[in-house]
């Protein structure tokens, strides 16, 4: 029988009987494996509830007192990575190490929340007027709301949740509906690790859950990753409800190669980058951009690695790439090939026919190459979020770069070149949030932040690193003063700093 997979509220998996659920699938297998909770909006101010009589409590928790639960999560974390990798890949369906990797970014940012202390601390000026100090503080908003994507069911809510819970807020994580395991196992170790019941919560669902979310009076934050279309849904419902949100949007990744580049590290990046997660990274390359006249023998290499590709069940020794998450998926992601071929683009290789080391039934699409794409085909405008590469040709630096730049996505970019002020001058120029020069997939480290341009981001805060302490936190200034009984007397004058 499938397992059933259940709200974690206050501490404790939920004991209620859902109306709705929905199906969770082992995509390598293509059989039902769970059926997850839907919320009804009774289960959303359920979970919200819990997260408000658990915030006075956290936010006056010591910053001490926070580090030593963010500490003994990341241990946990640490301890069970190999379990919470086994589990995204039953779920998910990306291979085994994959996942593994994801487990790994996402100890980055739990390590990076680990030190709050030194994070959060404040200004002062001494005598800024006469007797008078001003200080300033950051201090937590309450009760805010992560909803996060199929495609990292671990890294993106850790991207989130430990900055939100180490500023002192109070979380109602709602992860995807496809792959929520994850969600629960992480609430596990949390609880595991000494959060008090309630700091964090695990709401599952769909849109009922989500506009719940957004519209509650008590949740005071949104963070989102997810589609354009959806992520501008979520920021202006969620900012007309008063709320602070920053959701990141979709993307389309583009990939300079420059004439004076390394093809063969060029076209290892490629690979790498457009076929990794089976393509179901917001940070893949997706487009190619070849630079005359580099374009025939860099198309060559790619195609010739593309062949080598051990494609099959990702719990299988030397499997690369892994299944897309869902059948409904993975027939939107193979009706772009057609889409390709009729709007004629060449098509070099056809991942239908990649041989498979899985079962028949898997959500199976292999990697696909098209040639001579044009910006009007929808391989090329739409965000495809499977294994399907494009490569365009480019007569000059210049012509590439504007293609990038009139692009509406602006999340990643990579340039591959040996010449330094080329790439001093792409990044310069490039009005993309995330650049790479000679690194295929920039995501950044944790002490940095996540976050694209144009309609890759709606908002004003990137995600995690700084700008996440930032968007979790608001300011208070304090100007004091401390003086005998005889203070001066009324004076109806505007205050002056003398």
């Amino acid at each position: 029988m499938p397992k059933r997979i259940s709200h974690w509220i206050d501490g404790k998996p939920w004991a209620g009987v859902s109306e709705r659920t929905g199906e969770v699938f082992d995509p390598a297998a293509g059989v039902v494996a769970g059926r997850v909770d839907f919320a009804a909006q009774s289960e959303v101010d359920e979970a919200v509830a819990a997260a408000a009589r658990a915030f006075p409590a956290w936010r006056d928790t010591s910053l001490a007192g926070r580090s030593k639960v963010l500490f003994a999560f990341r241990e946990l974390l640490n301890e069970h990575k190999d379990e919470l990798a086994a589990i995204i890949t039953a779920e998910h369906g990306k291979v085994l190490d994959d996942a593994g990797g994801e487990v790994q970014r996402a100890l980055e940012n739990v390590e990076f929340a680990c030190g709050v202390p030194a994070l959060l601390k404040g200004g002062f000026s001494e005598n800024a007027s006469t007797r008078v100090d001003v200080y300033s503080m950051r201090q937590p908003l309450g009760v805010v709301g992560v909803i996060s994507p199929f495609n990292f069911p671990a890294m993106v809510p850790l991207w989130f949740v430990p900055n939100a819970i180490a500023c002192g807020n109070t979380v109602v994580l709602k992860p995807s509906e496809k792959d929520p395991s994850a969600a629960n196992f992480v609430a596990e170790l949390w609880a595991r690790a000494g959060l008090p019941d309630g700091v964090l919560n695990v709401l599952h669902g769909d849109k009922v859950a989500v506009d719940g979310l957004l519209t509650h009076p008590t949740v005071r934050g949104i963070s989102f990753v997810g589609s354009t279309p959806i992520a501008r849904y979520v920021y202006e419902t969620g900012t007309s409800n008063g709320k602070r949100v920053q959701a990141l949007g979709g993307a389309k990744n583009h990939m300079v190669v420059l004439p004076d580049a390394d093809l063969d590290l060029a076209a290892d990046a490629a690979v790498s980058a457009g076929f990794g997660s089976a393509g179901e990274r917001c940070m893949a390359v997706s487009v190619v951009v070849a630079v005359d006249p580099v374009g025939d023998e860099l198309v060559d290499k790619i195609k010739s690695r593309m062949a080598n590709l051990h494609v099959g069940d990702g719990r299988r020794p030397g499997c690369e790439m892994g299944p897309l998450v869902t059948g409904a998926h993975r027939d939107r992601v193979t009706s772009y090939v057609d889409a390709g071929v009729a709007a004629g683009a060449t098509l070099v290789v056809d991942g239908r026919g990649h041989e498979i080391d899985g079962s028949d039934a898997g959500f199976w699409l292999g990697p696909t190459l098209f040639d001579h794409v044009e910006p009007p085909m929808s391989v090329y405008t739409d965000e495809i979020f499977g294994p399907v590469l494009s490569v365009v040709r480019s007569g000059s630096y210049e012509s590439a770069v504007s293609l990038v730049n009139d692009n509406p996505y602006g999340n990643g970019v990579a340039l591959f070149t040996n010449d330094g002020g080329a790439a001093r001058r792409f990044q310069n120029e490039i009005e993309v949030g995330m650049v790479g020069v000679n690194v295929p997939i920039p995501v950044p480290v944790g002490y940095y932040s996540f976050g694209g341009w144009k309609s890759s981001l709606f908002g004003d805060t990137h995600a995690y690193g700084p700008d996440g302490l930032h968007f979790f936190t608001r300011t208070k200034v304090v100007t004091s003063r401390w003086l005998d009984p005889s203070h001066g007397g009324v004076n109806l004058g505007f205050p002056r700093n003398d």
